[in-house]
């Protein structure tokens, strides 16, 4: 299977050194999102799905650090690199405090801020992998064959599974107990970047509860957490 690009959302004000950035970033094969101050930066945070984010901390009209703290309010835990031209300890430790996993004075290196890209995605990477599964999962009276895209349903009827269902049935699963965002849906399952509707993982998880829920009304298994994402609990 082919590996999909890695997304970095840029977030830098000055044109040249964001246009060497992108050109740089893009040469290394990622996929490259620009916002140029702070307000654009949070938009597309909140409507795109990104694997790392490099921040500046001087940026017009929402400065680095607020942007940084409003991500991990919002629960959203993609790595933030900021680069500054700021380089005493206290802002570092201010930064890092809020909530960014790197930090990075100008001017840097080039190849450095390349190698603490490579290592912030991999960590992000690793973060999203959680143990597999396998290809058969029972819960309940409920059982899911993930290979055969079938399964036994609460009431002993056979459920034919389309691909997207399985897909998300897993996803959710193998994140149990965690809150599984919209857009990390949309990526894994979907494959989009910009996340369009979630009406259509609404229609899901309501087939999900008639499917596997004796009480479709006051769902055991599958929740939705309103303005976030989709659970699973056993």
């Amino acid at each position: 299977m082919k590996e999909t690009k890695a997304t970095i959302l840029l977030v830098e004000d000055e044109e040249n050194l964001h246009e060497a950035l992108r050109l740089n970033l893009e040469l290394e094969n990622y996929e490259v999102v620009s916002a140029f101050n702070g307000t654009e930066a949070l938009k597309k945070i909140s409507s795109e799905y990104f694997d790392l984010i490099i921040m500046d901390i001087m940026l017009p009209e929402v400065d680095g650090i607020s942007v940084t703290e409003t991500v991990r309010v919002n629960n959203n835990e993609v790595p933030i690199l900021i680069l500054s031209a700021k380089n005493s300890s206290a802002d570092r430790v201010l930064g890092l405090k809020k909530g960014a996993d790197d930090y990075l004075t100008k001017p840097f290196n080039l190849e450095e801020l390349l190698l603490r890209v490579d290592k912030l995605i991999e960590k992000s990477k690793k973060m999203q992998v959680k143990e597999s599964i396998g290809d058969i999962y029972e819960f309940g009276n409920n059982r899911i064959d993930f290979k055969a895209q079938d399964a036994i349903a609460w009431n002993g009827q056979k459920v034919a599974l389309s691909k997207k269902e399985a897909m998300l049935l897993k996803l959710l699963i193998e994140n149990k107990g965690d809150v599984v965002t919209r857009e990390k849906i949309l990526q894994v399952v979907w494959g989009y970047n910009v996340y369009p509707t979630t009406r259509t993982i609404d229609n899901f998880i309501l087939s999900f509860r008639k499917y596997f829920e004796e009480d479709s009304r006051n769902p055991k298994y599958f929740h939705s957490v309103r303005g976030v994402g989709y659970k699973y609990t056993d």
